[in-house]
């Protein structure tokens, strides 16, 4: 095997090994080592669930930083989120969408544009008296989430963001008093963590480490890696929730099986396994009367 064969198997694939090393003198044994490691690819231990901590952290940094570079920041003013979005602009003559970054910060909703730069939209959070999530149809017959944001005179302004459920529940959180009741339609997360997707590939199906969220009418997937969910199961099609027997990627009895109306199965795999079990059968009866 060359180098080059070594690094792609182990980016593509890992290793792990295991390394059990004496230290004697005169054939007395004196120190011992027991050495575990795995050695891959960043994308692979992610897509495994290993290093997760480490990555959520580092990504959370990355975002302060660039943040910090990017938005002419108040003073004590700290970013909680920022991610690629847009504004809706309806006054005037020119009626569209205007791309640029969303930024939240525990005192203001910011969309600014970098070229050239220019604050597209903005909001006090005191302002905010209302978010929902309003589904909407593009042009390519795509549905696609949007955050409208009802503010006190009265106005109701529309977003894009790249992630618009994890923005309305920041957005939610940190206008925690000052927002007004959830509106009929809105999507609050009954529960949200780290899950393995047992994800159908053309080689075989593979386990992938990534985030869940769970809303009182579907389940999604995506992993940190991913750009969209590789997983929506609406809770209406959900039939059954069962544990399966055997190890999973968390350990014995971690694999819970979903089945589907259609007879489809899904499999994905929890460190706490009978807390999804909860989650998802206290969830399902509430989208089925819906």
């Amino acid at each position: 095997m060359t180098l080059d064969d070594l690094v792609e198997v182990l980016l593509n694939k890992g290793a792990v090994l295991h390394l059990d090393l004496i230290v004697a003198v005169a054939d007395i044994p004196l120190i011992g080592v027991s050495v575990r490691a795995a050695v891959a690819g960043m994308e692979t231990m992610l897509e495994y669930g290993m290093m997760r901590h480490w990555d959520e952290a580092t990504r959370a940094w990355a975002e302060r930083s660039v943040a910090r570079r990017a938005l002419d920041l108040r003073e004590g003013e700290r970013v909680l989120s920022r991610m690629a979005g847009g504004h809706l602009l309806t006054g005037g003559v020119y009626h569209g969408w205007r791309p640029g970054t969303v930024y939240l910060t525990d005192q203001r909703l910011v969309v600014l544009r970098d070229e050239p730069r220019e604050i597209l939209w903005q909001a006090e959070l005191d302002a905010v008296r209302q978010v929902r999530l309003k589904p909407e149809r593009t042009v390519g017959g795509e549905e696609r989430l949007r955050l409208e944001v009802a503010l006190a005179d009265g106005r109701r302004e529309l977003l894009s963001a790249r992630e618009p459920e994890t923005l309305h529940d920041l957005l939610s959180r940190s206008g925690a008093g000052r927002l007004a009741p959830a509106a009929a339609g809105e999507e609050p997360a009954v529960a949200e963590g780290h899950l393995w997707y047992e994800e159908p590939r053309r080689s075989g199906p593979l386990w992938r480490g990534g985030r869940a969220r769970l809303t009182a009418s579907r389940l999604t997937w995506k992993s940190p890696v991913d750009a969209r969910p590789a997983l929506v199961l609406p809770l209406t099609d959900l039939a059954e929730v069962g544990r399966a027997p055997g190890y999973g990627p968390a350990g014995e009895g971690s694999v819970l099986v979903l089945r589907t109306g259609a007879g489809d199965e899904l499999r994905v795999a929890a460190d706490d396994p009978a807390r999804w079990v909860r989650w998802l059968e206290s969830a399902r009866p509430v989208a089925a009367a819906g």
